[in-house]
């Protein structure tokens, strides 16, 4: 394959991943089987069938050939994968699913620096720098001509942008906060703000009027577009596609806020519900 990763080593890589986590999952279960529900696997596996979708299936061949299959790759990444994989509460199966010569007493993760490092990377506002960043950055056209040219280039893109999706959608898959708490719109903002820097990158592609990447004016375009009919296309796949992707969750979640058993929720949850909603934060302590 020529533009993603070596079809082969992604789909075992996928394959690998997605044993580990159910061999640990079913671990899990059986010990407590209250605490990690089948929907967080089936996340889980979707999200992992979304990242093979967009890195190595024959969709991900074809994004030389359309600017709009380039999009639906990243929105795949970034939008699905992502928060489908945050969801399945990935890191206690896997670090159960492991063969025990992998796990120690004292894991260097677990360590003072790196808890602190793990604070600052988890930062709201960092994450949200980073989602914007691989958003921007990854399509202005010198970088994006580069991952076009280089197949290792482009295959650090996908990467950069399943983590930046993964740090964008951290603080979006914590707990919400205490009802009385200050803080608790910050969550709304928050996926409000992150359409903005993609509302203004999408308009352009959409109105520019011109070609932007010189890529697709020598190649041979699908279905039949123009380069600038497919740009447009891609421009506005992105606006529809992220303006439902961040701002029905921050509907959702406001009403979740405005909720009047919102400020009950806490005291009235059973103890494995707790734990469940503590499972995302506590798991960060493992890595």
């Amino acid at each position: 394959m020529e533009w993603s990763l070596p079809l082969v080593f992604t789909s075992a890589l996928v394959v690998v991943t997605a044993l580990v986590y159910l061999r640990g999952w079913l671990s899990l279960r059986n010990a407590f089987p209250n605490l990690i529900p089948g929907w967080r696997l089936a996340a889980f596996m979707s999200g992992l069938v979304s990242v093979w979708t967009a890195v190595a299936s024959p969709l991900a061949t074809l994004d030389h050939q359309s600017l709009t299959i380039h999009m639906l790759k990243h929105l795949l990444l970034m939008t699905v994968a992502a928060p489908l994989v945050l969801a399945g509460a990935p890191a206690f199966p896997l670090m159960c699913g492991l063969p025990k010569l992998f796990i120690k007493s004292h894991p260097p993760f677990a360590s003072l620096p790196a808890r602190w490092l793990r604070r600052r990377l988890m930062h709201p506002v960092l994450c949200w720098l980073a989602g914007t960043a691989a958003v921007i950055g990854w399509h202005l056209p010198v970088a994006f001509q580069l991952g076009m040219r280089s197949r290792w280039v482009h295959s650090v893109e996908d990467a950069c942008f399943l983590l930046a999706g993964l740090l964008f959608w951290w603080p979006i898959m914590q707990p919400l906060p205490n009802a009385t708490s200050p803080h608790r719109w910050s969550t709304p903002l928050y996926l409000f703000l992150a359409t903005l820097p993609c509302d203004i990158l999408s308009a352009f592609l959409v109105f520019c009027g011109r070609p932007v990447y010189p890529t697709y004016l020598s190649t041979t375009q699908l279905f039949s577009l123009s380069p600038l009919q497919d740009q447009e296309c891609a421009g506005a796949l992105m606006w529809v596609w992220v303006t439902f992707a961040y701002l029905i969750p921050a509907v959702v979640i406001t009403m979740q806020i405005l909720s009047p058993s919102n400020s009950h929720s806490s005291k009235s949850a059973p103890a494995a519900t707790l734990a469940l909603r503590s499972l995302n934060g506590s798991e960060a302590e493992v890595l």
